[in-house]
């Protein structure tokens, strides 16, 4: 009761001060369903709306700058506008933003990372990291001739009808209306960090593949325990499963080559989205050796019915090559702009935790490099399972948010608090969201006294 007290006095703050922003979600209302794009964006009692970002921050409707801790779900490495993408938005201006033909830029692009990511020989571009997970399994399927698909709990790979399950709790049947059961009959999930749940899964079907983020985003950021990852694609191979590392997020985010590089640990397929677009829509890519790339070849496959099928009007456009191939560029000339985002991780993970434990308060931090969780459950949680089974309380979330929004600090969601630093984050932004942490976790404990 206590706690919902400390939410009702800080969203009434907020009520107060972001009078614009509410004024705009009446007439979103209208508009847009839910008044937002992307239901996530929603927050009680109403959005902020912003209206611009440069560099690490962003300013909303009402005037206010909050240091940007969301980065565009993770999707602008370098910050708002940064270098890379005026450069590529300057050079689409000769070139357009969309030929509809082969163009040097894609083969460009490509070129580059087949030499930056492991195990890869090939790459297609997609328009998203849905189509992209949706093109992977596909291609995994072609590939093995085989149906089942085992998915880690909590994984979020997009709107794909097939992998659009397990995502929260209870982690089973689809996870949205409208998605019938039937799409989902060849689909089986297990928890994340388990390698005996996943070898029972292997056992039971012939599965053609094993979907998994290798460090869990929307699940909470959490990173493998041990020797998972390698333990993982072990036993898919041992098993004729190909393995899919989805690395919407963690792709040039954890390292330049992706978790393939920064585990030492070789996928199958990789799925890229967001950074690879640099900061640009439509951004998304598949990319394997070439004895699995050759599935999509109509060259050397002329029957549409042997090959494995992936087009799109906006694929391989120049805005978005050119923006994605100048920002993995830039991150590759400059490897310091990754031990900039080592340090700024270690603190928020290192510091906040600290912060925990000096106030008495279970709390617990989670993630690795560029991507942070921040749990208040019993005891650090292992998987997408426990994120949720272990939390002592719902609301203490919401508060979390509120505070760190009226004190400059944003990031998403109100439910689940995730970090998802860019590299041109300071160490003193972390800083200051750590004290400002600190002093949340003051007020917070004064309330909790009076439960």
């Amino acid at each position: 009761m206590a706690l919902s007290t400390f939410v009702s006095r800080l969203v009434k703050e907020f009520e107060s001060s972001r009078r614009r922003s509410r004024e705009l979600f009446e007439r979103a209302k209208r508009v847009l369903p839910g008044g937002v794009v992307y239901h996530i964006r929603f927050f009680e009692p109403y959005p902020v709306y912003v209206v611009r970002g440069r560099g690490t921050k962003v300013v909303d409707v009402d005037g206010y700058e909050y240091v940007d801790f969301w980065m565009g779900h993770g999707a602008l490495m370098l910050g708002h506008l940064p270098k890379p993408l005026l450069e590529a938005l300057e050079d689409v201006k000769s070139v357009g933003t969309h030929l509809g033909f082969p163009n040097e830029y894609a083969v460009e692009y490509a070129e580059l990372l087949t030499k930056i990511l492991p195990n890869v020989d090939m790459v297609r571009f997609c328009n998203s990291g849905t189509e992209a997970n949706m093109y992977a399994l596909r291609l995994a399927r072609a590939y093995t001739r085989r149906k089942y698909v085992v998915k880690v709990e909590g994984g979020w790979h997009g709107g794909y009808d097939a992998l659009h399950t397990a995502v929260s709790p209870p982690f089973k049947g689809p996870e949205s209306a409208g998605l019938p059961e039937e799409y989902l009959s060849l689909t089986r999930s297990v928890p994340y960090n388990d390698i005996e749940a996943l070898e029972k899964a292997l056992k039971a079907e012939d599965v053609a593949a094993v979907v998994v983020e290798p460090v869990l985003g929307a699940a909470g950021c959490i990173a493998p325990h041990g020797n998972y990852l390698k333990e993982l694609v072990e036993t898919a191979h041992r098993y004729g499963t190909l393995v899919i590392f989805d690395e919407v997020i963690t792709g040039f985010r954890l390292a330049l080559g992706g978790a393939q590089q920064y585990f030492g640990v070789k996928a199958d397929i990789v799925v890229l989205g967001k950074i690879v677009g640099g900061g640009v829509a439509g951004a998304g890519a598949i990319a394997s050796r070439s004895e699995i790339m050759e599935l999509l070849d109509h060259v050397k496959i002329p029957d549409p019915r042997k090959r494995s099928f992936h087009g799109g009007t906006f694929t391989g456009n120049p805005l978005t090559i050119i923006a994605g191939k100048k920002t993995v560029e830039y991150l590759s000339k400059n490897p310091q702009l990754y031990e900039n985002l080592d340090q700024v991780s270690k603190v928020l993970l290192n510091e906040l935790q600290r912060a925990c434990e000096e106030a008495n308060i279970e709390c617990f931090t989670t993630g690795a490099r560029g991507m942070i969780g921040i749990h208040f459950t019993k005891r650090r949680p292992f998987n997408a399972r426990e994120v949720h089974e272990l939390r002592w309380s719902n609301d203490v979330y919401r508060a979390l948010h509120k505070y760190s929004l009226l004190r400059g600090y944003l990031y998403l969601t109100e439910k689940n608090a995730h970090l998802l630093p860019s590299a041109i984050h300071t160490i003193e932004e972390a800083k200051g969201f750590v004290e400002t942490f600190r002093s949340f976790l003051f007020e917070l404990k004064r309330y909790l006294s009076r439960s």
